[in-house]
């Protein structure tokens, strides 16, 4: 388990750093947080947030709820694996830490798990439809709040259901079609469409976060992969 709660690292009560010090710590409150690599500020959304246990153990907290002293890092490939590499986890929490190696692989695999955990809440409450035609309905019918497509979709097909779109949507391709229809409770889906609220919101966030860990991707590609995550 992480350690009791404490100050997270790099931010003032408004989101603002309080120190160009990376171990510098404040209250947990307000917008943004400071990526203890970059020193870029961003909304905490958009970033990926890990505690030190009792064990000295790095945790990620996706969900940004476990206790104890928060250590954010922008959702960039590059960006983690130079946190992991040069002791910044270290650094920031102001002593030793073991940090996994395959630290990516499971930052990944965690935020798939959450996307497909979303993306089954958003159907069970009538609020997320799958195949071509139905979720095309809701695409034409402006009830799109982010559409999913299948990683492994024919791009042919993908832009075919995307010319339905009215108005701008975000368009995310953050599972394969087996696991994309896994959620639907079929065999294979390649589209798929969340009305718009907190969990089509969420689901975009953590899109965007798993994008930003893309191989190949790096902080400064990371604006354009937001733009174009999967259309």
């Amino acid at each position: 388990m992480p350690a009791a709660d404490a100050p997270d690292i790099g931010t003032t009560e408004t989101g603002t750093p309080d120190s160009d010090s990376p171990d510098a710590g404040s209250p947990e409150v307000g917008p943004l947080r400071r990526c203890i690599v970059t020193r870029e500020r961003l909304a905490k959304e958009r970033m990926i947030r890990f505690v030190v246990g009792p064990d000295r153990a790095v945790v990620p907290d996706l969900a940004a709820r476990l206790p104890g002293r928060g250590i954010w890092l922008s959702a960039a490939r590059d960006v983690v694996e130079t946190a992991r590499l040069r002791g910044a986890f270290a650094k920031a929490a102001r002593g030793p830490v073991t940090v996994p190696p395959d630290l990516l692989e499971m930052l990944q695999a965690a935020l798939v798990r959450r996307i497909s955990e979303s993306l089954g809440l958003a159907r069970r409450a009538g609020q997320a439809v799958a195949g071509f035609e139905k979720a095309r309905e809701w695409l034409r019918d402006g009830r799109a709040g982010v559409v999913i497509q299948a990683a492994d979709g024919s791009p042919e097909e993908r832009a075919r259901f995307l010319s339905s779109a009215r108005g701008t949507v975000a368009v995310h391709a953050p599972l394969s079609a087996e696991a994309l229809g896994a959620v639907f409770g079929r065999d294979r889906a390649v589209h798929a469409v969340v009305a718009p609220g907190a969990l089509a919101e969420r689901i975009g966030l953590d899109c965007t976060r798993l994008g930003g860990l893309a191989p190949g991707l790096t902080a400064n590609d990371k604006g354009a992969n937001d733009r174009d995550s999967g259309a």
